[in-house]
């Protein structure tokens, strides 16, 4: 098993993962972000192998319950805990009885009355996978509240970018596009910014959040500029589904001034690697030639990312639950 990183706290006898939920980045120690990292190297390993399977979660009841839609990170979780042989259970919102007007803390009550091991659960509202987390006696794992956090997505992305570039201290990282409605770009900017990387934000005026300078990210509003050196470009979706009125002229006039094309992207380092947590709108974006482009994106490895951080997640998670020497 991957061990976790030196660092004088861990050296002092600190717990590489005293944490019972991961809620979101911002309780998360340097050294804690890079203990998960470490922990997915060896799934990334388990997972381009002709098994894919371990029995590390076995007999453990994991639900996912998302009452957002989701396709990649539904299916990355469920993946994540199928390969680690734990019975894992979908719950959807559209049959839920949320439908029928049941209050989110009826909906805590009721999963954890059913001994789950581990809840995923993905919320529209900011907060609620807190208010789940301290009325179940199970871990939780946050995927994605409101425009608060999606910690799994931003420890996705920093293993890519680790893997790829070899180190994130130092890295010119630039996140673009819909920052204003976007829960990844706030765990990436703590979780990069934690981890040493100089960290921009490149949006228009109308998708810019006030309050930024407490994410010690330096804000554009020119693409051109924002994007000069950087050594990862990270593009954003635009999230038409949470503007309530125009944030932009129209997709089209959003491409012309913040898509990423050839010409944009030649401002970056020669080496720049480009990301996307998808799913993409091709031509509002990002050039579709770019997205495809495997010698500079890293948008399928980052799905790929995905379930191995996902299984290190699962499994440290549960850990004390399985008695696991040392974190009782």
């Amino acid at each position: 098993m991957a061990r976790a990183p030196s660092h004088p706290a861990l050296a002092d006898g600190a717990h590489p993962f005293p944490h019972a939920h991961l809620l979101g980045i911002a309780q998360l120690k340097p050294w804690e972000i890079c203990f998960l990292l470490d922990e997915a190297e060896q799934w990334v390993e388990l997972n381009r192998s002709a098994s894919k399977h371990a029995d590390r979660l076995a007999g453990l009841t994991q639900i996912n319950a998302f009452f957002e839609n989701s396709t990649r990170t539904l299916l990355s979780f469920e993946i994540a805990g199928k390969r680690l042989g734990a019975d894992v259970v979908n719950l959807g919102v559209s049959g839920s009885s949320v439908k029928k007007g049941e209050t989110l803390l009826d909906t805590a009550l009721t999963l954890n009355a059913m001994h789950p091991d581990m809840i995923v659960i993905r919320h529209g509202s900011s907060g609620a996978v807190q208010l789940i987390s301290e009325k179940v006696d199970c871990p939780v794992l946050n995927a994605g509240d409101g425009r608060h956090e999606h910690p799994t997505q931003a420890l996705l992305d920093a293993l890519t970018i680790r893997r790829r570039k070899g180190r994130i201290a130092g890295l010119k990282v630039a996140i673009c596009g819909d920052i204003l409605h976007s829960r990844v770009a706030r765990s990436n900017f703590m979780l990069l910014g934690a981890l040493g990387a100089e960290v921009r934000a490149v949006a228009p005026p109308t998708l810019l959040p006030a309050g930024l300078d407490g994410y010690c990210v330096e804000s554009f509003t020119d693409m051109d500029a924002g994007l000069a050196g950087a050594d990862v470009v990270m593009m954003l979706r635009l999230q038409t589904e949470r503007m309530e009125g125009a944030y932009v002229p129209s997709p089209r006039e959003y491409f012309r001034f913040y898509g990423l094309t050839e010409a944009r992207l030649a401002k970056a380092a020669p080496d720049v690697l480009v990301m996307h947590p998808g799913p993409m709108n091709r031509g509002v974006e990002i050039d579709g030639a770019i997205a495809d482009d495997i010698a500079r994106s890293a948008v399928t490895e980052q799905v790929e990312m995905g379930v191995a951080v996902r299984m290190a997640c699962l499994d440290v998670l549960t850990r004390r639950r399985r008695g696991v020497e040392g974190w009782a």
